[in-house]
């Protein structure tokens, strides 16, 4: 079955375009144009993120229309085992996985049959799609080592973020691999594990006075003065780019349960755009005609000390409000998610919804996956985890559809939220009568 339709656009745009910094044509493959998601209005592929025409957020349009299904299908299954398999479907040139990358993704998709029992799940129908396999052990890999293609295409020499630990570390790893400089932004108060792994590569790091929100405030300044010039922002000036990574794990999910689409999805929130993207990327798999049409459902989770998204979805707002971080999930602690009101579109459109968990269930939740299915779990799994809990027994969620929840990262970054609780059974002497007396024998 041919695949006719473009999936995100019309396709009277070539697919090579040029850079508005750059004499230079820019080839990032189907990337045909930025469209603005609000207004429609296109953009030649360059840095820029917001419309000039109303200052919504650009995304990239493709020009899928050359594709044939079963060619396109078997194109990438014969690919590498990483996101370059899906290089027909991302914004960049076609020899992508011939230049130096991390090369993240293809990571397991874990049937989680322990923990379905534990949940009430059918057997065989939970999944843990497990992206803390990655090269620095997080899905911001996917990310990041898309944009970096984009920050060669428009000659930047300087890679940069705003970041809440995860992000940072994927950047300096990148940018080590590529030979670009790195220098990114954190706010001051990280989790110790995510600072000494964002600076261990070399790049430079600079801890910023305040939380998330202040460190991208600071960085949306500093991109628009000279002292910036060079400067790709894989979080700002190069998001429409850098955002495409996470239809990946979309992709991902549906080849590895054999070219289906889940029932449902539970998806943290930080600033959002993972959950979007994943949807984009389910919606073009179905254009394209290598999934089958059917129904599914997205649902958001987010802690209850960072839930603005979750506060207006259950009041029934379309504007989401800003609020304070105060959680110790701090890999989503972003107060005022971009594409939070986007987030709302899509769980009311797909029939799903978006709910929060307290801090103690996050805790509870990441040793609940860790002693069911042997995956240790940064606090953001332990969201998403914890919150699929809650749906179930709050009857939201359908315990015998296939579902797949995301751990976005490993624990081993975020030791402190189960430090305190977690350690020695027991201390013995070296001999088997204080074995005995600790009552370890079975």
């Amino acid at each position: 079955m041919a695949a006719q339709t473009d999936v995100s656009t019309t396709a009277d745009t070539t697919n090579t375009v040029t850079s508005p910094d750059s004499a230079n044509p820019v080839d990032l493959g189907p990337a045909a144009a930025l469209s603005c998601r609000e207004c429609g209005h296109r953009v030649p592929l360059g840095p820029v993120f917001a419309c000039e025409e109303c200052f919504g957020p650009l995304e990239i349009a493709y020009d899928f229309s050359a594709y044939e299904t079963e060619d396109l299908r078997k194109r990438i299954e014969a690919g590498p085992a990483n996101i370059w398999r899906y290089a027909p479907l991302l914004p960049v040139p076609a020899d992508v996985a011939e230049k130096p990358n991390i090369n993240p993704g293809w990571t397991k998709l874990v049937q989680a049959d322990n923990l379905a029992r534990e949940l009430g799940v059918t057997p065989g129908k939970l999944f843990v799609k497990d992206d803390s396999g990655n090269p620095t052990h997080s899905f911001k890999d996917r990310v990041v080592a898309q944009a970096i293609e984009a920050a060669r295409a428009f000659n930047f020499t300087t890679l940069s973020c705003s970041s809440t630990g995860n992000l940072a570390g994927a950047v300096g790893a990148a940018a080590a691999r590529a030979g670009f400089r790195s220098c990114v932004f954190i706010p001051h108060d990280l989790e110790q594990g995510k600072i000494v792994m964002a600076a261990v590569y070399g790049g430079e790091l600079v801890g910023i006075e305040g939380n998330y929100d202040d460190v991208n405030r600071f960085c949306s300044e500093l991109i628009g003065d000279p002292a910036g010039e060079g400067w790709g922002f894989v979080n700002v000036n190069l998001r429409p780019y850098y955002a495409e990574g996470s239809k990946t794990l979309a992709y991902e999910i549906c080849e590895q349960l054999g070219w289906r689409l889940p029932d449902q999805l539970v998806i943290p929130i930080a600033s959002g755009s993972q959950l979007t993207k994943i949807d984009k990327g389910l919606q073009e798999l179905i254009k394209l005609g290598l999934v089958e049409d059917k129904p599914y459902k997205i649902f958001g989770a987010q802690a209850e000390g960072c839930s603005p998204v979750s506060v207006a979805y259950k009041a029934g707002h379309d504007v989401v409000r800003p609020q304070k971080p105060n959680t110790i999930a701090k890999s989503l602690a972003i107060g005022n998610p971009a594409d939070g009101p986007y987030v709302l579109d899509i769980a009311r459109r797909t029939g799903g919804a978006v709910e929060d968990v307290n801090d103690e269930q996050v805790v509870d939740a990441i040793k609940l996956l860790a002693q069911t299915e042997g995956i240790f779990a940064e606090t953001a799994g332990g969201v998403t985890v914890g919150v699929a809990k809650k749906l179930i027994e709050n009857g939201l969620l359908d315990p015998t559809l296939t579902t797949v929840v995301l751990n976005t990262g490993d624990g081993l970054k975020t030791l402190d939220a189960v430090a305190s609780d977690t350690g020695l059974t027991a201390t013995i002497r070296p001999n088997l009568d204080s074995f005995r007396e600790a009552g370890l024998a079975s």
